[in-house]
């Protein structure tokens, strides 16, 4: 018994010679994780909101949905597992960005806007 665990869900009931299930310490106990985002009307971008454990997308789906939607806030939700997001390293971003200050045409900054445009 020396490589298995006594693992106890909720709702067991641990007694002296039982409940729980015997799993072994090999077993992956731990699901994946998944991060949710929710797009809160038509027409707006999807917004990163959190991140929560579940089985597969459509328990991760629902599980958002319970979480993070309780007062109807969102008209579409998105789950991503973790693992399958790629990011860039912050330590390169001068590299990464710099092509893009040699096009000042790319930089509105020349440009006269009339005074009726407060908001821009």
């Amino acid at each position: 018994m020396k490589n298995f665990i006594q693992k106890f869900y909720y709702g067991d009931i641990p007694e002296e010679k039982g409940g729980g299930a015997i799993i072994s310490k090999n077993t992956k106990t731990e699901w994946p994780l998944w991060e949710v985002f929710i797009r809160s009307k038509q027409g707006l971008d999807h917004k990163h909101i959190g991140s929560l454990h579940a089985t597969d997308a459509k328990m991760a789906i629902e599980n958002a949905r319970d979480v993070y939607t309780r007062r109807m806030e969102g008209v579409s939700i998105w789950v991503v597992e973790s693992k399958n997001i790629h990011a860039s390293n912050p330590d390169d971003a001068e590299s990464l960005y710099e092509p893009a200050n040699d096009k000042i045409y790319r930089h509105p900054t020349f440009y006269q806007l009339p005074d009726e445009l407060s908001h821009m």
